[in-house]
């Protein structure tokens, strides 16, 4: 496990004991927000190790008792121990709460599944314990998922990108929770895109499963975060509001580089790959394969439709893209892997690959993808148009003006 830290600027502050809850009020709901113990400490040179909600047991072991609990979780839901891990399931068995089966999101609760593989319901061979698919047909815990479950557990490792659906499946989850009355906890953790908001906001009839919500693609919310703005704004069907409890986490802001230990995905492999993502996915939705099927995923983008570049590669099956795009084929493009991290949404590469296709009329796909990770059909036209990046992105001002005070009150961290 590897944590940089870096612009240690304000720590959080927070009511000490020691597992302290207080009540946050969002617009006219209200979320518990469980706060670790902490030091309060003006002395900006200290590095602290960023402790996740899923490491504070005491903070959350007592809402557990006597519980019989669900955990949606994934193989970045795991409890660190200096140098190791333990898998956040194990390590509940461990300490004899009752968890009665688990909710595995896109990906599978191993994550080794391919990005828009249908993950089938099984056994835990390791624990014996049901998993729940809740990616392909079965978005949403039903009621009789849920009938034997008082509690549920949401601990998965986020990018902070509207379209990476690990938020899709937190607002469905919260949904059956609210409808169903049943309590959930989100162990919340480090947003590693978390030190900016940029991208076009998603317009409501451009809804899908790779976009939910009337956010910008990149957002600067944890999960934690991002689930109490899900409660505050209503967005769960008919106005419902999920029971919330958010364990926070310790000695972590914004500003601070976190470099997953564990990926979070088959094809985000480092963090070069989570920082380019937010930019390079807009490639799914063109003939421009965005680096599946290679080692550097999301770290390059080529096609055999682009020239030819000094750099190339060739998409092979793997255990991350059984079916890349461009299987065996050579794509002429550009490799990202040694730029510097981003601190905005880069459309260069995008607007580029366009304006040197050979085939413009095939550069988009055709079944509107592109519209549904842009959320809005303007980002298309506009490109197509000719418009520069920095014309494009004037059009975002003010949508991303209203969301960063719309999403104020959720905040948990500077």
């Amino acid at each position: 496990m590897r944590f940089n830290v870096f612009k240690n600027t304000v720590l959080l502050f927070v009511m000490v004991l020691n597992s302290c809850a207080y009540k946050t009020k969002n617009n006219i709901t209200e979320t518990t927000v469980i706060l670790a113990k902490a030091e309060i400490t003006t002395d900006n040179s200290i590095d602290k190790s960023i402790i996740v909600g899923a490491n504070q047991t005491k903070a959350y072991l007592p809402l557990l008792k006597d519980k019989r609990v669900g955990v949606v979780a994934n193989q970045t839901s795991v409890v660190f121990k200096n140098e190791t891990y333990t898998h956040l399931v194990d390590s509940l068995l461990d300490l004899n709460v009752t968890v009665k089966k688990v909710f595995a999101p896109e990906h599978g609760f191993r994550g080794q599944a391919d990005a828009g593989e249908v993950v089938k319901d099984g056994i835990d061979t390791k624990t014996g314990l049901t998993i729940v698919s809740l990616y392909g047909k079965n978005k949403k815990p039903s009621v009789a998922q849920l009938k034997d479950i008082d509690i549920i557990i949401f601990d998965i490792q986020d990018v902070g990108a509207r379209f990476y659906t690990y938020i899709s499946s937190l607002h469905y989850v919260m949904e059956a929770c609210a409808e169903q009355n049943k309590t959930l906890i989100v162990l919340d953790r480090p947003n590693p895109n978390g030190h900016y908001i940029d991208g076009p906001i998603l317009e409501k009839e451009h809804t899908s499963f790779v976009g939910m919500h009337p956010i910008p693609v990149v957002h600067g919310l944890t999960i934690g975060e991002y689930a109490q703005m899900i409660n505050g704004e209503h967005w769960l069907k008919n106005k419902v509001i999920c029971k919330l409890e958010v364990i926070t986490i310790k000695n972590y802001n914004r500003q601070m580089t976190y470099d997953l230990p564990i990926k979070p995905s088959p094809n985000l492999p480092n963090a070069q790959a989570i920082n380019l993502y937010p930019s390079l996915c807009f490639f799914e939705g063109t003939n421009v394969s965005a680096g599946r099927g290679t080692d550097l995923q999301f770290q390059v983008y080529g096609s055999p439709f682009l020239p030819q570049t000094s750099y190339s590669f060739t998409p092979k099956s793997n255990a991350g893209a059984k079916y890349p795009k461009h299987e065996n084929k050579i794509c002429h493009g550009y490799n990202l892997s040694g730029n510097k991290p981003l601190s905005k949404l880069n459309l260069s590469y995008l607007i580029n690959a366009y304006n040197s296709t050979n085939d413009k009329s095939s550069f988009f796909i055709k079944n509107g993808f592109f519209t549904k990770l842009a959320g809005t059909k303007k980002l298309q036209e506009q490109i197509e148009a000719g418009w520069s990046e920095d014309k494009i992105k004037a059009t975002w001002t003010s949508g991303l003006n209203d969301f960063m005070i719309k999403r104020k009150p959720y905040l948990l961290y500077n």
